[in-house]
């Protein structure tokens, strides 16, 4: 049983890494635009670890990060050790820009920077990795992977990372197109295969409350990553159609699709082949599933997106990005709010599971 509580002794060592973070930890994901500065001190405010997202420009993520230093300047957020800002940021490394991204991690210090979605695997996870560290010795990397392989090719690494983001299926945004499987059985197996490498694991993928930070830490987590239910706080830099969409929508495993349908809607083409987002379903994909020709449903896309909060909902036709619990996101709240109102909750079940 010791074995397999590993995951407690992983737990004090973030702690001791993160001096502002609570147990349990709940990071918010580094999900691309939406996860701005205010978004991320926000989260890390209320003693969770807060992500900035990849940004439109690679540039764009050093006036990210001046601006959450402004921020946490305000805040009273206990500082990392040495010059490291409480606060971390994501890089796509299939289309990121590796010099400007060292640049900026040199610059700054954020405490992590998450990568996720190499090309190559673990041979461009290596390059960046490196790179970084010799940037920013301070910044520690996470990575975020989906299969098992992808977790022992980073452990056996010779620049492994210093935490592994495990990625279920049921998460938003861009995950295995299809080998991927729910972290409730995905993690487990990564950590009994892990066991050893002193690489601690945070569960990410459906977790929206209390109840999942549960079933996280019960499994070998040291921690969970919740995305989709951020986007709907008032920090989110969302627009409102997207966020009222996210907060409507029900019964993800029936109105939630992995596809690029739409993201080739938008003009991004080019992701490796696997990867591919969920995203909930509107008239876009019903269009598509009906045999209407793409450049139809792109002109009735453009259209839509002139009209702005309109271009969302069922009868929307632009990308909606979120993950298979958008059924469990029933409001709008503070950022804050909602990773106090998760850790109270888990602690709550946890002394009432704890006369079993």
């Amino acid at each position: 049983m010791e074995d397999k509580l590993q995951s407690v002794g992983f737990r004090q060592r973030l702690a001791a890494a993160y001096p502002w973070t609570t147990a349990p930890l709940i990071v918010g994901a580094p999900m691309r635009v939406m996860s701005g500065p205010a978004l991320a001190v926000a989260v890390s405010r209320a003693g969770g670890f807060g992500f900035i997202g990849p940004s439109e420009k690679p540039e764009s993520t050093a006036a990210d990060l001046e601006t959450a230093k402004g921020l946490i300047a305000s805040s009273g957020i206990p500082q990392p050790t040495g010059s490291a800002l409480p606060v971390g940021v994501g890089y796509q490394i299939w289309n990121g820009d590796l010099d400007v991204s060292a640049s900026t991690v040199s610059q700054y210090h954020p405490a992590a920077v998450w990568l996720f979605a190499s090309r190559h695997g673990q041979a461009d996870v290596d390059v960046w990795t490196k790179r970084l560290h010799e940037a920013s010795p301070e910044t520690e990397v996470w990575l975020q992977i989906g299969t098992l392989q992808e977790a022992l090719d980073a452990v056996r690494s010779a620049s492994p990372p210093n935490v592994l983001v495990v990625q279920g299926a049921e998460a938003g945004g861009h995950g295995r197109t299809s080998d991927g499987i729910g972290f409730i059985t995905l993690l487990p197996e990564i950590a009994d295969a892990t066991r050893g490498s002193g690489i601690p694991l945070i569960a990410a993928g459906g977790v929206a409350d209390g109840r999942g930070v549960v079933a996280a830490l019960g499994i070998g987590a040291a921690g969970v990553a919740m995305g989709t239910r951020f986007l709907a706080s008032h920090e989110a830099r969302i627009i409102k159609g997207y966020q009222d969409e996210v907060v409507r929508a029900t019964d993800g495993g029936a109105n939630t699709v992995r596809t690029h349908l739409y993201n080739h809607l938008r003009g991004t083409f080019g992701w490796p082949e696997q990867f591919s987002p969920r995203t909930i379903i509107n008239r876009s994909w019903k269009e598509k599933q009906a045999g209407t020709a793409f450049e139809e449903i792109k002109k009735r896309h453009d259209q839509a997106v002139a009209q702005g909060d309109a271009a969302w909902g069922p009868e929307g036709w632009t990308a909606t990005y979120a993950g298979a619990n958008v059924g469990l996101v029933r409001g709008v709240a503070k950022a804050g709010e909602i990773v106090e109102e998760a850790r109270n909750e888990a602690a709550r079940i946890i002394q009432a599971l704890s006369g079993l």
